[in-house]
């Protein structure tokens, strides 16, 4: 039993809850609905009501079930509960331990699930084998490579004559037609879209054999989809997408008599965001003791094209009477600690210019009744717009307030300026508005970071690095006709090899390196060519069983270059060789010629060598000093996209598969034409998603559950659209009902920017030009009020603002922190902060970094006595 009460603790940690968090923290018993605004404080509720359970009433950790919605949200959730308790049992000495608690996100909660590692869901109490998860990129892979999406069209019999090719094409079109409207012949759209129907079915727990439609096109997509579900299972290694995890969690979960009883409580954060099967699991596992508590804001419901239910929400209240035969407990976190009163007002009475009322004045599709209020009252003007004046004038008018905040001393980092948009590209290029401000910044010598601005191939990191690995390892050949995307991947290509050569130009060294690695690769294409031509006299096959005496026919091939050989000769070789003979285990011939042709190195250990020139060593002193973080974080994301390549495909660079542009074919017109036509966004780290030096641009989905001292909303317009395709689908074939298909567009709409004006402490920018499109809900506000205009603005008023750390906790250990750190500054700042991907010439790029930090030390010693010996 704890010693002191939770007040007592309150005050350790400076925390003062209001009474509405005091309720919610106490809240023990029966289901709890929690609505939580903007700033309102909502994750330090969740921790407190945690510890609350667990200090305070005893529920062991491993019988609370914590989800949220992102992996950020769930690593400040455990290292704060950990902080948390770590704080009592400093006072009390009682330990608590997490390790067994299910909190996290939602599928890595399933994964445990599936698994069963603490056999809570199994009789015999034996561990299930987990299924190898494929996120969106792996999924994508699966379904758009030549066989499988062949193998998908003829389940949905769309393969019906002898010409596959033609009828491939055809069932492209038909898709995409049927999708977008258009008429669309590239596979990839296909993909795509067949992706996203796919998501949607398991999202809804859709029977393909259980739903009946007249639709023939809707018919075949259902038969791929059921052959897509079996063939998971049909894998080598069984696998399951996200959405599939979830229903394959869920069926255990149903098949399981105890299931009920695994779990204590159920806390769900971002419950608006949650779909159609997370809400079954939920209230499943809720069904014997009744405790749920969900913790959400339907007007910050931003995620429906991931198949998010808002009305999971704004129901919750009949669903729970539903589900459970209990009413909840609704509490109401209405204060907001986050924004100046004139924020709150300006955002508060933006989301209510729209009609949520339902048609038969039954009810709303929002949750009534809220009363957000601000902490801070001062009468602040802290929503601003600019003269409507030509577009050049904004954004140089712009620019100069975000360059005089810093000047100022207002702000001290750019960082601490985002500006949002509703998107920062279109067809992969950058939007006029996000182009314009970024130009006007850049003239005043400030950089942007855009992780959702263009493809992140364009980044110039990730062009210059890939320029090098081109120059290495070569590039397809470009034959014949190209389509429009793959013309411009082409031109990509050659554009990242020119700006590689100019690296080497600068950088004689480098070129060296670069020269070196080629002769490397052309001396084992040369041995094996010169080990094929002794195969195909000897009349051999590649994949046949090597026998001893080979070995002395290949050593003995004409042109076989000296290191070849050795290792052909080489003793501890050959009794390898000889030892899996005798087992009756041998090996393939095709496994020598590949041991023997193969260089040592990857394409992750060529980043890191590559990166040991002064081109690239001057992006990590420039993080290192806190000036510029930009660059390193591309840099830690290409680590990820290597890596990424290695698991899909091969970590080793053999010579058979260099071999007639194998390779190359693979890794440039294979994958990194996926990601280039997927649009893959740039570096979003977990903890530290905005690097210093550098204005953040995002999208403001990914600006959702962050706030910013300053935010210039950098675009006021979305156009409303017709309702999605999958969604009318799933409406039809579920007979589901929701938020009329007409006004889905608009809704969604009002609570994106319902969002990117709730971001900002201390002030808002509305930009406004001529010709500039507006939503309606900003036209109105515009024609109702005028607000101060920027070059108005009294900076004398303006309080500052300096960099904040979270203050919920966050854990390190002794072996992966500590001792890292104590080894190598540099090398875990760029692990542990800016998640690079290790390789084995990480060791040798280190290694360099040490060596050169001597030399410059040995020289400054130099410099220093020559100095001393002029003066003395």
């Amino acid at each position: 039993m704890a010693d002191k009460s939770i007040e007592y603790y309150w005050s350790l940690k400076g925390f003062t809850p209001n009474e509405k968090q005091k309720k919610a923290i106490c809240h023990v018993d029966g289901p709890l609905f929690l609505t939580a605004g903007p700033g309102s404080g909502k994750t330090r509720v969740i921790l407190w009501r945690a510890v609350n359970l667990i200090v305070f009433h005893h529920i062991n950790p491993k019988n609370i079930f914590l989800a949220t919605f992102t992996e950020k949200a769930a690593h400040q959730l455990k290292d704060g509960l950990r902080g948390l308790l770590g704080m009592i049992t400093n006072e009390t000495g009682q330990p608590y331990d997490i390790s067994g608690m299910a909190i996290g996100t939602v599928h890595s909660i399933c994964q445990d699930i599936l698994v069963d590692r603490d056999r809570r869901f199994s009789e015999d109490g034996v561990r299930s084998k987990a299924p190898i998860l494929l996120d969106s990129l792996a999924q994508y892979f699966k379904i758009y490579r030549k066989q499988f999406w062949r193998e998908l069209l003829e389940a949905g019999s769309f393969l019906n004559s002898d010409d596959i090719e033609k009828d491939e094409e055809h069932a492209q079109r038909e898709i995409n037609t049927y999708f977008e409207g258009k008429d669309y012949y590239s596979r990839h759209l296909a993909a795509n879209n067949i992706i996203g129907i796919f998501n949607r079915f398991s999202e809804e727990n859709l029977d393909p054999n259980g739903v009946k439609t007249d639709d023939e096109t809707l018919q075949s997509i259902l038969k791929m989809y059921q052959h897509y579900k079996k063939s998971h299972q049909q894998d080598l290694i069984e696998t399951v997408d996200f959405s599939l995890l979830q229903q394959r969690a869920f069926e255990k979960i149903k098949a399981f008599e105890g299931a009920m009883e695994a779990y204590e409580h159920i806390i769900i954060d971002e419950y608006q965001d949650t779909n159609s099967i997370q809400e079954q699991i939920y209230f499943e596992l809720a069904g014997k003791n009744k405790n749920i508590c969900v913790v959400g804001d339907d007007d910050q419901a931003l995620y429906r094209f991931r198949g998010a239910t808002v009305e999971n929400l704004v129901e919750f209240d009949t669903r729970c009477q539903e589900y459970l035969g209990l009413k909840p407990t609704r509490i109401d976190l209405d204060t907001n600690y986050r924004s100046k009163k004139k924020i709150v007002d300006f955002y508060t009475q933006f989301i209510e210019r729209t009609d949520w009322r339902k048609p038969s004045g039954d009810g709303h599709y929002r949750v009534a009744d809220k009363n957000i209020q601000a902490f801070n009252r001062d009468e602040f003007p802290a929503i601003l717009t600019t003269e409507r004046t030509d577009k050049a004038t904004v954004f140089e008018e712009v620019a100069q307030f975000v360059f005089d905040l810093k000047k100022k001393g207002k702000i001290e980092d750019y960082n601490q300026v985002a500006f949002l948009f509703p998107s920062l590209s279109f067809r992969g290029e950058k939007n006029k508005a996000v182009e314009g401000f970024e130009t006007a910044l850049n003239e005043k010598g400030i950089q942007i970071f855009a992780p959702r601005a263009g493809r992140f191939l364009d980044i110039p990191e990730a062009v210059e690095v890939f320029g090098l690995i081109f120059h290495i390892l070569g590039r397809p050949s470009h034959q014949g006709r190209a389509s429009g995307g793959l013309k411009d991947f082409r031109q990509w290509q050659i554009g990242a090899m020119y700006q590689a050569e100019q690296l080497m130009v600068n950088d004689p060294l480098l070129r060296e390196y670069v020269d070196d690695r080629k002769k490397e690769l052309t001396l084992i294409n040369e041995d094996f060519q010169a080990l094929l031509k002794v195969i195909n006299r000897k009349k051999w096959k590649l994949n046949q069983k090597l026998k001893l005496d080979m070995m002395r026919d290949l050593a003995m091939a004409s042109g076989l270059s000296p290191k070849s050989k050795a290792i052909l000769q080489k003793r501890a070789f050959l009794e390898l060789l000889k030892k899996r003979e005798q087992a009756k285990q041998p090996v393939s011939l095709k496994y020598v010629i590949n041991r023997v042709t193969s260089v040592d190195w990857s394409v992750l250990d060529l980043f890191y060598q590559l990166n040991g020139f002064k081109h690239f060593q001057e992006m990590y002193a420039l993080a290192e000093e806190g000036i510029d973080e930009g660059p390193i974080c591309n840099l830690g994301l290409v680590t990820q996209y290597l890596a990424r390549f290695m698991e899909e495909y091969t970590p080793i660079i053999t010579a058979s598969f260099l071999d007639d542009n194998g390779f190359v074919n693979t890794f440039v017109g294979s994958y990194l034409y996926a990601i280039y036509r997927l649009g893959e966004s740039e570096y979003e780290d977990s903890d530290d998603p905005f690097p210093k030096g550098r204005v953040p641009f995002l999208t403001i989905h990914q600006s959702k559950g962050l706030e910013f001292p300053y935010v210039v909303l950098g675009n006021l317009n979305k156009a409303d659209r017709p309702a999605d395709k999958k969604e009318i689908i799933i409406r039809d074939l579920l007979q589901k009902e929701g938020e009329p298909l007409h006004k889905i567009s608009h809704f969604d709409n009002m609570r994106m920017f319902y969002v990117a004006l709730s971001r900002a402490k201390q002030m808002t920018v509305l930009p406004r030009w001529k010709g500039q499109h507006q939503s309606q809900a900003f036209k109105d506000t515009f024609n109702e009020e005028e607000y101060p205009k920027l070059e108005n603005i009294a900076w004398e008023d303006l309080p500052l603002s300096e960099l904040e750390t979270e203050d919920l906790g966050k854990s390190y250990s002794y072996t992966a922190d500590y001792l890292n750190y104590q080894q190598c500054p540099r090398k875990y700042m760029i692990f542990k902060k800016y998640g690079f991907i290790p390789s084995r010439s990480q060791t040798m790029f280190f290694g360099s970094l040490v060596h050169q930090t001597i030399e410059d030390l040995h020289h400054l010693l130099i410099a220093e006595r020559k100095r001393k010996e002029k003066t003395a």
